[in-house]
Formats: C-alpha cells, structure tokens, sequence
C-alpha cells in the first residue's frame, strides 16, 4: 500500500536540527523508507532526506531513474552517510528542493564525492558518485545536518532568495504534493 507523507517545507525546525543516528534497520525503519521513495515520486523529486518527511533519521534516499541519462539507476538508501571525501573540482548547478518549493538557485558543490553508509541489509558501503549523483547526495546529506540551498550559495543569490523563502515560509505557495501544516 502507498502511503504519501507530507513534505515538511522552510520554515520546519525540523530542517534546522542535526538527525540523529539510525541505530538498527527495524521493520519500522523499512516502513518508512517504502514510505519516502512513495512521497518522493509522488512530488516529482530525485531525492529525500527523512527530516524532511518529519523523521528525526540519518538517512536518505536517491532515485535518478526519471532523469535522461540515468535510465539504468538503481535507486540508492543510505542509513548514516558519512562524507569520506569530495573533489577539489567544483561545477554550479541549478538546484532545487521539495522542501522549498518553486525555488531554484545555481549552487557550487564538488564534482566527485565518496560516501560511507549503511544499507537496508545494513551492510556498510562506501560509494562514489560523479556529477548529477555526486550533488544530490551532497544536498541529501545537507539535510541531514540542518542546511538547505541558501546557506550554500553566495550573499548576492541570498539576497534574491528572500522574497521566494518568505512567501515560502508564509505557504503563499502553490504545490501539488501535500506539506505539513506548521
């Protein structure tokens, strides 16, 4: 059975807090994550972190299969993810969030990124990731301890953000996935 969460969206303490540490994959745990992959296609995205669905956990999920190029993905859980190591070779990319809707902003993040996890099985892997993959873990594991798009960009894209991120926090927005009410 589907079951599609509300996305919790700027404004949620919730995005501000460091997760916390998964210490065991329990049925519930598995739950969830169905849960997220279910809410995340049903929004359009690529990628979820659990705080953004209200889970206070360290993990995320990624999907890219929607995405030209990346038909063969397999979709990725990683529980505890932790940054082992990134690339000095940097691009900027338009990025965008289910947790800031209808926000866009060109964000500079590294090119290649390693990453040590636990999987569902609760194997631990450590995987690297180029490009497009590469970024979205990075913004994945972003959420995890506490930062959304504004805090990486420059003061001058800041400043444009303000106006969106108001109307945001506000909900004078226009969204077709559910959000928790604040």
């Amino acid at each position: 059975m589907m079951a599609i969460l509300p996305i919790t969206i700027y404004g949620n303490k919730i995005l501000r807090q460091k997760t916390r540490p998964v210490n065991a994959v329990s049925d519930e745990l598995i739950k969830k994550i169905k849960d997220m992959f279910d809410t995340m296609r049903n929004a359009n995205g690529i990628g979820l972190a659990a705080n953004q669905v209200g889970f206070n956990d360290s993990l995320f999920i990624v999907d890219l299969k929607g995405v030209d190029g990346y038909e063969k993905f397999k979709p990725v859980v990683m529980i505890n993810p932790v940054i082992v190591l990134q690339s000095e070779e940097t691009e900027i990319m338009e990025e965008g969030c289910l947790s800031l809707p209808n926000l866009r902003a060109d964000v500079e993040r590294p090119k290649h990124v390693k990453v040590r996890f636990v999987d569902p099985d609760e194997n631990e892997v450590e995987l690297e990731a180029d490009d497009l993959f590469a970024r979205v873990i990075l913004h994945e594991y972003d959420h995890l301890i506490g930062k959304l798009i504004p805090d990486r960009v420059n003061d001058e894209i800041k400043k444009k953000l303000q106006e969106e991120l108001k109307k945001i926090k506000r909900r004078e927005i226009k969204i077709d996935y559910p959000i928790v009410e604040d």
